[in-house]
């Protein structure tokens, strides 16, 4: 199972939002690259981008950060973030980027969506970010109404590298991982699923290990390895083991 860090982007900055909350903003380093270098070093197997300002708005706002980044990686990197046409897929695609992360243009088409996959087999990733049961779109400004099991049964339809679960309520909060709703999920997808929320500890991590069997590819960590309630080799090694 992998641990991957995520480095979200506003103003060129390094930050954290609470439950996707963009006016509780937490601003942790200035030098995006300095920190996904950090993440390599320490041994991260892929690093999770997002443009939290192009999630918002639309459109990319931080392609010249997140191209660097991905030119002085080795390590595959996933970035998304206001990523809805075929034009900006293909141009991070060809600029290094390992896997595009869809969210609003996914649910809001899905015959687009269908499209694209069969583009990109792969290379495509769709986030799920749920909101009770149904599903927050545009930067989670707005709450859409699918119902995320419908829309992760739909997504067995396409090429994917994986489905991302973000559980919102508990995004940035650090109080632990939800079990229910990931487990509905993983009953329902023929996709790997990536869970985001709430992640916080070792402890969390052996929570979700024995899910590794039944279609838990990875889990996305943020905060904690920014606030040092997870030290990253250490996690590695508790995953690896």
């Amino acid at each position: 199972m992998l641990l991957i860090p995520a480095i979200d982007l506003k103003d060129n900055r390094v930050v954290r939002l609470f439950q996707g909350n963009y006016s509780q903003v937490t601003v942790y380093g200035e030098n995006p690259l300095e920190y996904a270098l950090f993440f390599e070093r320490e041994g991260a197997k892929r690093i999770h981008l997002v443009d939290l300002e192009g999630a918002k708005k639309g459109f990319p706002c931080h392609k010249e950060v997140i191209v660097q980044i991905a030119k002085n990686l080795k390590i595959p990197i996933q970035v998304g973030g206001g990523i809805r046409t075929e034009e900006i897929v293909k141009f991070y695609l060809s600029s290094g980027v390992s896997q595009v992360i869809l969210g609003t243009k996914a649910i809001e088409d899905f015959k687009w969506l269908k499209n694209i996959t069969q583009l990109y087999p792969e290379k495509i990733i769709v986030s799920v970010d749920v909101r009770g049961e149904k599903i927050a779109v545009r930067g989670w400004l707005k709450t859409s109404e699918h119902f995320y099991l419908d829309v992760i049964k739909f997504l067995n339809e396409c090429k994917l590298f994986a489905v991302i679960l973000t559980l919102i309520e508990k995004d940035g909060t650090q109080k632990g991982v939800e079990i229910e709703r990931l487990e509905k999920a993983l009953r329902v997808s023929q996709n790997p699923i990536i869970l985001a929320g709430g992640i916080s500890s070792i402890e969390d991590l052996l929570t979700l290990k024995p899910y590794e069997n039944e279609g838990l590819k990875g889990v996305i960590v943020g905060r904690a390895l920014y606030e040092g309630t997870l030290d990253l080799r250490s996690a590695l090694k508790v995953l690896s083991s």
